[in-house]
């Protein structure tokens, strides 16, 4: 495919090479050229990928206790339930739905604030946040600082769109890939060595000593945006809760040596590919989080870890079993595809209930990592079971 002019311009004036988080940085949020920042990505399941919240109401519909118990256990006054990349909007338009139905005295000092840096989604969300049941603003966490609010934020699918580090072992070395600019062409190849600093954060994540099993040309990310993302996210916020939802792997399996091309990856359409240098601007990148990684980044900001859990056990403990036992109760699907006029409402029956088990399929979204935290002095209520999604399954509501 063709350089794009706006790129080819870039990497001229960068003399031809850039850090791969450069590039990364470039095409996913740059505010004209961006896929995100000029809002040309789309979610859902017509648009370029899928989240939980695209698929239907139910992932906002089992969330929504576990926000309202972390928010009545905060201090008395103004709360805010903050989301940050909101995508499309459509778990922020959900949440609020439902937390303005179940819980309408804690909705009454609620507030919704939206973190968006990339004006073309920004605008995506407003459109369908029209009619939003919570009072609404968009926000950033710098302006959140100067008067740090009390309450939830939610990151879902977020985290991986942070610009991450590509690293690549040469010879005896780990060193920064590099996309380069040749003969009119894009290429990743093998930059500087890292510094002795750098180096010695590869330890703990078990990339040293230097292992013949990952030989030269061995590639993965390391994830450099998680730091300041979550000392911003915490100066935002004086008490309550914060909540990672992402694709997440423990660094034994992140760094395995089998796992020779890292878990960087492209998508666009439906379509997934292993090559980020795809169509510039076009496609959306992501990579996986590393759980040391975040919980390191998290520890250093000042935030108490309070545990994690994979989505399909975090959903069955906030009910999901119980929600899909409760659409085979009005009539089975044979009696309802024999009622006159019941054909549409048996298509939606089945859709929730795909949906619910889409949510918990262990090989695809029922993989992701809930990671919850918490910031200031929170005092659960006497009987409080704060952490629903923390039970094992089968317990709670």
């Amino acid at each position: 495919m063709p350089l794009p002019a706006w790129l080819d311009k870039r990497l001229h004036q960068a003399r031809g090479s850039v850090p791969f988080r450069t590039y990364m940085e470039w095409v996913l949020h740059d505010p004209e050229h961006g896929a995100y920042g000029a809002g040309r990505l789309s979610i859902g399941p017509r648009g370029d990928f899928v989240t939980a919240p695209s698929l239907g109401p139910e992932f906002a519909a089992l969330l929504a206790p576990q926000i309202a118990r972390w928010l009545e256990d905060l201090p008395s006054g103004r709360l805010s339930l903050v989301e940050t990349g909101p995508g499309e909007g459509s778990l922020a338009a959900q949440l609020a739905e439902v937390l303005s139905a179940g819980w309408p005295q804690l909705a009454k000092r609620l507030e919704l604030v939206l973190v968006e840096p990339n004006e073309g989604m920004a605008e995506r969300q407003r459109q369908r946040l029209k009619g939003c049941p919570l009072p609404l603003r968009w926000s950033s966490f710098a302006e959140m600082a100067a008067a740090p609010l009390t309450g939830v934020v939610l990151a879902h699918e977020v985290l991986d769109a942070l610009a991450v580090e590509r690293i690549e072992r040469s010879g005896d070395h780990w060193r920064r890939q590099q996309v380069t600019l040749q003969e009119g062409t894009l290429r990743i190849v093998p930059g500087e060595p890292l510094e002795p600093e750098d180096q010695a954060r590869l330890e703990p994540l078990g990339l040293l000593p230097l292992d013949p099993r990952r030989p030269p040309g061995w590639c993965s990310e390391l994830h450099p945006g998680l730091a300041p993302w979550l000392a911003a996210c915490a100066a935002a916020l004086a008490h309550g809760r914060l909540l990672v939802i992402d694709y997440a792997l423990e660094a034994w399996r992140y760094y395995a040596p089998q796992r020779s091309n890292g878990t960087l990856m492209a998508y666009r359409a439906q379509r997934a590919s292993s090559d980020p240098l795809l169509e510039p601007g076009q496609w959306d990148l992501t990579a996986h989080l590393c759980i040391e990684s975040v919980l390191e980044a998290a520890d250093a900001a000042g935030w108490s870890f309070l545990g994690q859990r994979r989505q399909g056990e975090a959903l069955l403990a906030l009910g999901l079993a119980q929600r899909l036992h409760g659409l085979q109760q009005p009539q089975t699907a044979a009696a309802q595809a024999t009622s006159p006029g019941r054909s549409e409402g048996l298509a939606e029956l089945l859709a929730r209930r795909e949906a619910l088990l889409r949510l918990v399929d262990p090989t695809a979204l029922g993989d992701f990592r809930w990671l919850a935290f918490s910031r200031g002095e929170v005092s659960p209520a006497a009987g409080s079971s704060a952490e629903l999604f923390l039970q094992e399954p089968g317990e709670g509501t």
